[in-house]
C-alpha cells in the first residue's frame, strides 16, 4: 500500500493531502501551521499511515525547511523537489487545466509523488550542506550590496575632504577584506592631513602607517601623495564632524568586509565537501569565489533532467518570439530564473575575456559570436549558456561515476 503525501508550502503554514494509486484519497487537503505542535501532529499522522509512505514538498525559499526537518528527525522518507519539475509534470498531464490553489497544488504534488515513486530521492545530509551553502551565498550577496553602498558613501564624503583618495593606490583587496586606500583615509581623512604638515613629517607618518598595516613602503610614494594633495580642492574644512562621519563609515565598511571574507572562506570550506567540487574548480574562470557561488545557486544537478532545464533556470536561454508558424529567436536572454546565478555566470565570462585562454571552448565560442558582429550582451549570454551546458555534463558524469563506484 503506497501513501503519497503532497505538501504545498506557504509562509507559516502548509496544505497537505494524501493520495494512493488509482486516485484514492486517504485524506482531503488540510492546513498545518508551522509550529512545534502543528508539525508534531502532522508527523504523527503521517507516521501512523499503513503501508509505505513518501512525503514530497517543493523547495520554496526557506519556508519548507521547518517541515523538511520535522520529517527528517522522525526518520520518514521525505524529498524536496524543484517546483519547475512538478509544474512541468502537471502541464504534461493536464495541458488545458490550469487550477491554482493550495489544495489543488497539494494534490498535484501528491500525484507527482505517485507517478515518480521509484525515482524520488530521499533528502540527505548532502542536501543539508547544499542548503547551508545557498543560505551563505544569499548572505554573501546581501553583505556585498552593503559594502558597495558603504564604499559609495565613503567616496561621496571624501569628495568633500580628500577628492580622488580612492584612486591613490592600486593594491588588491587583502584576504581579510581590507584595502589600502580605505586604511589610508582612516589616517589621512582630509587633504590638509597631508599638505599642512610638510613633506618630512608626512613621510614619517606615512612610513609608520605602512608599518602598522603591513604595507610595503615605497620611498617615492610620500612625495607623490604630498604633491598631489597640494592641488586638491577640499570643499569643507578639516572639521571634527566630517572626521567622525568618515571614520564611522570606515568602521562599518571594515566590519562588513571582514564578514564577507568569512562568508567566502566558509562557503569554500562547505563546497569542498561536495562531490563535484574538484570538477567545478577545474573549469576555466572559476575560482574559490565563483565556484562555491555556482554550486550554491545550481544545487543538486540531478534536479535538472536535461541541459536546457538548467540554462532556463539561470535565464540564459535565448528568448523566442512566436507569431503564427514563424519563430523569431531573440537576441536577448529570457532573464527568467535565478538572478544571482546569472550574475555569477557573467562574472565568470568577464574573467574568461580577461584571461583569454586559447584552448577553452567557452572563450572560443564567445569570440566566434563576437567576430560575427553579435552585441556584447548576446555573446556573453551565449558563453554563459555554453558554460552551463558543459558544467551540467561534467558534474552529471562525476556524480554518476561516484554513484557507480559506491555500488
Amino acid at each position: 500500500m503506497l501513501n503519497a503525501v503532497g505538501i504545498d508550502i506557504s509562509k507559516g503554514k502548509s496544505t497537505v493531502t494524501v493520495l494512493r494509486p488509482a486516485g484514492e484519497t486517504v485524506r482531503k487537503p488540510f492546513n498545518v501551521v508551522h509550529s512545534v505542535k502543528g508539525l508534531s501532529e502532522l508527523v504523527s499522522f503521517v507516521g501512523s499511515l499503513d503501508g509505505e509512505t513518501r512525503v514530497v514538498m517543493e523547495t520554496t525559499g526557506h519556508y519548507h525547511e521547518p517541515v523538511l526537518k520535522a520529517f527528517l528527525d522522525a526518520g520518514i522518507f521525505v524529498s524536496a523537489v524543484n517546483p519547475s519539475l512538478i509544474k512541468r509534470h502537471d502541464s504534461d498531464e493536464n495541458p488545458l487545466r490550469k487550477v491554482k490553489s493550495d489544495p489543488a497544488d497539494a494534490r498535484k504534488i501528491a500525484k507527482y509523488t505517485l507517478d515518480k515513486w521509484e525515482h524520488l530521492r530521499q533528502h540527505s545530509a548532502m542536501d543539508t550542506t547544499r542548503t547551508q551553502l545557498k543560505t551563505l551565498n544569499t548572505q554573501f550577496h546581501f553583505f556585498m550590496q552593503q559594502k558597495v553602498s558603504l564604499k559609495n558613501n565613503l567616496i561621496s564624503l571624501l569628495d568633500l575632504t580628500y577628492p580622488g583618495a580612492n584612486n591613490l593606490f592600486d593594491s588588491p583587496v587583502r584576504t581579510d577584506g581590507s584595502e589600502k586606500w580605505i586604511d589610508y583615509v582612516h589616517s589621512f581623512w582630509h587633504a590638509d592631513c597631508v599638505r599642512k604638515i610638510g613633506l618630512k613629517t608626512f613621510t614619517e607618518r606615512y612610513r609608520n602607517f605602512c608599518k602598522h598595516h603591513g604595507y610595503n613602503f615605497q620611498p617615492d610614494k610620500p612625495e607623490e601623495l604630498f604633491n598631489a594633495s597640494k592641488e586638491l580642492v577640499a570643499v569643507v574644512p578639516k572639521d571634527p564632524i566630517y572626521k567622525q562621519l568618515i571614520l564611522s563609515n570606515i568602521e562599518q565598511l571594515d566590519t562588513v568586509s571582514r564578514q564577507i571574507e568569512e562568508f567566502r572562506r566558509k562557503m569554500n570550506e562547505l563546497a569542498s565537501t561536495l562531490p563535484e567540487y574538484d570538477i567545478v574548480m577545474s573549469m576555466y574562470g572559476v575560482g574559490p569565489t565563483y565556484g562555491p557561488q555556482l554550486m550554491a545557486e545550481i544545487g543538486d544537478i540531478s534536479r535538472f533532467d536535461h541541459r536546457s532545464a538548467i540554462t532556463a533556470f539561470a535565464g540564459v536561454d535565448p528568448g523566442v518570439n512566436q507569431s503564427g508558424t514563424v519563430n523569431y529567436e531573440s537576441n536577448r536572454a529570457s532573464k527568467h530564473g535565478a538572478p544571482r546565478l546569472r550574475k555569477t555566470l557573467f562574472q565568470i565570462m568577464t574573467t574568461l575575456l580577461q584571461l583569454a585562454p586559447a584552448d577553452d571552448p567557452v572563450y572560443l565560442f564567445m569570440m566566434k559570436k563576437k567576430s560575427e558582429g553579435k552585441p556584447y550582451q548576446v555573446y556573453m549570454t551565449a558563453g554563459a549558456n555554453k558554460f552551463l551546458r558543459i558544467y551540467y555534463g561534467k558534474v552529471k558524469e562525476c556524480l554518476a561515476s561516484q554513484s557507480t563506484a559506491a555500488e
